[in-house]
């Protein structure tokens, strides 16, 4: 009896085997969790971490490869990095990154306008894309003023392939509007976001 009901449900609901797997929603974390990343941070293991990946990316810089890897993004209009899931991490530490990043550009004056996750199945792997996305302070510009657009736009990304981390991505790109200021240079940022107290 119950083959029935499948057969005649399989009728009515098609499934489409060919359609891959495609999910975005919004999503929000809790306070315990981010304050969590905040002292890690602030811990021994937090401060090695930061200070490893901020000296393999001056190393980058100067063609320089070191682990945990740590990739350059440079145009005119965006600036940034990735750095691998590679030794010394581990999957706690590199959410803990993730999540103290975000938390240093809050700190910089920005105010977070999205935090997102996407799923999708790309050649047979199920690719999860966290996502933070945040912009400078909304300004009312005074007359004859320019708006500050801090360092640009904000995106940090963290990016898993089948349930394994991938690469965590900081991506700034600036507003080339005649409205807005030049923006602060993408190195005083990155001393802003490593710095170590």
């Amino acid at each position: 009896m119950s083959n029935f009901f499948d057969d005649l449900f399989k009728k009515v609901f098609k499934p489409d085997l060919d359609t891959p797997l495609n999910h975005k929603e919004n999503y929000t974390l809790k306070e315990e969790t981010i304050a969590d990343a905040v002292d890690w941070a602030k811990t021994e293991e937090g401060k090695k971490m930061l200070e490893l990946i901020y000296k393999n990316y001056h190393f980058k810089k100067s063609q320089i490869n070191e682990r945990p890897q740590v990739h350059l993004f440079q145009s005119p209009y965006a600036n940034g990095f990735a750095i691998s899931y590679e030794f010394p991490f581990d999957e706690k530490s590199f959410s803990q990154l993730f999540l103290a990043f975000s938390q240093r550009v809050l700190d910089l004056g920005y105010r977070q306008v999205s935090l997102d996750r996407k799923l999708e199945e790309i050649n047979d792997q199920v690719k999860l894309t966290e996502k933070f996305y945040f912009k400078p302070p909304i300004q009312a510009p005074k007359s004859g003023e320019l708006i500050s657009q801090l360092y640009g736009n904000v995106t940090l990304e963290k990016v898993s392939i089948d349930n394994n981390p991938g690469y965590i991505k900081f991506l700034v790109t600036v507003y080339s509007d005649r409205l807005y200021k030049d923006p602060k240079p993408f190195d005083q940022l990155m001393d802003l976001l490593f710095e170590v107290n």
